[in-house]
């Protein structure tokens, strides 16, 4: 028993099993607030200022840049974007000036009605995404789809930019 280590030990007070959040929805409100004025000018309040609200989270991602990956092949470029929760009828594709813009919005509404109460939440969110048109591009014959959330859009190339690029020897001079 020489080589014993005796640690502190801390009792830790924890909220009462028979209590969840739900049962005192203001509670988590008051405690967010008071975080949210605790915090006000520190380097996080600019970074996340509501960071357990959930509506407001749900409201950020939609609002945040999709996830999109931009590929290549020989006969065109691909823009996929992960649009999830989104209906076709809420996402616009635009060609105009040389550039490509994906607009969506969401509005979600949800209402509940039972005996003693009644909960009614409401949602929005849109983004903008615009890609300057790289050369070569045929811009009459892009093509836009839509499945399971993803956004694949399809600009073709033109026969010219097709063409395997030219080998040019080099001489000794």
């Amino acid at each position: 028993m020489a080589n014993e280590t005796k640690l502190p030990v801390t009792k830790k007070t924890t909220e009462p099993a028979f209590a969840p959040e739900a049962w005192r929805p203001f509670e988590a409100l008051r405690r967010e607030v008071d975080r949210l004025f605790e915090d006000f000018g520190t380097e996080d309040f600019w970074r996340r200022p509501f960071r357990s609200l959930a509506a407001f989270e749900k409201a950020q991602k939609l609002v945040a840049r999709p996830a999109v990956d931009v590929t290549e092949s020989d006969k065109a470029f691909e823009i996929t974007a992960e649009l999830p929760g989104l209906d076709e009828k809420n996402i616009e594709v635009n060609v105009a000036n040389g550039g490509l813009t994906i607009k969506g919005e969401k509005k979600e509404e949800k209402e509940e009605k039972q005996k003693g109460y009644y909960v009614s939440e409401r949602s929005y969110g849109s983004f903008e995404r615009y890609f300057s048109l790289p050369d070569g591009v045929d811009a009459d014959k892009i093509e836009a789809s839509f499945k399971n959330g993803v956004l694949k859009v399809t600009l073709p190339k033109t026969a010219e930019a097709q063409k395997p690029a030219k080998k040019i020897d080099v001489k000794a001079a």
